[in-house]
């Protein structure tokens, strides 16, 4: 019987080193497996949207380049004075087709947001009929110029609402070469 505990003691021992040596695998081998899968998963996802927007992008070169070169033909002229005459002769040609009467044009340039670029924004008050202020932001809209309108506002300007004040913001952008900025 004394055989018994000491072969007893010995698969103890064997178990207990057993369990120790597991633990020991798992905190050194199989977790870091298990978290670096996990990662190489998530970046696959990642790398396959990715693909997916590349692919999109791919598929949409041809309207890309059209609607780039319509901006590019639709610029406003590199020239500043002719760019601003350009732009408030189309603002003065769309009130007098819409029949509305223009208050002020406020143009001011602006850098872009790099060096490859100009704005002109043109802050714009007006009054008008209602039929004759969405007349003008139509005349606006289908303009070939590239514009851009940031910000509309209408006001009443009579206690019946029938004649309205338009302020909005219009940005036109300008094709130039970084020494020719404003």
């Amino acid at each position: 019987m004394n055989n018994n505990p000491t072969n007893r003691q010995r698969w103890l021992l064997i178990i207990a080193g057993a369990g120790l040596l597991l633990l020991i695998l798992d905190r050194i081998i199989f977790t870091p497996l298990g978290h670096a899968w996990q990662a190489h998963a998530a970046e696959i996802v990642q790398l396959q949207q990715s693909v997916a927007n590349g692919r999109a992008v791919i598929a949409r070169a041809s309207q890309t380049q059209r609607v780039w070169a319509e901006m590019q033909a639709g610029a406003l002229p590199k020239d500043a004075a002719q760019a601003e005459q350009d732009l408030i002769s189309a603002f003065d040609r769309w009130g007098r087709t819409s029949n509305i009467e223009l208050g002020s044009i406020k143009p001011q340039w602006r850098r872009g947001a790099t060096d490859h670029y100009s704005l002109l924004e043109c802050r714009v008050d007006a009054t008008g009929t209602l039929p004759a202020l969405t007349r003008f932001l139509y005349e606006l809209e289908l303009s070939p110029l590239a514009l851009r309108v940031d910000s509309v506002e209408f006001t009443a300007r009579d206690d019946n609402g029938q004649k309205l004040g338009l302020s909005l913001v219009v940005n036109g952008l300008r094709l130039v070469p970084l020494e020719a900025r404003p």
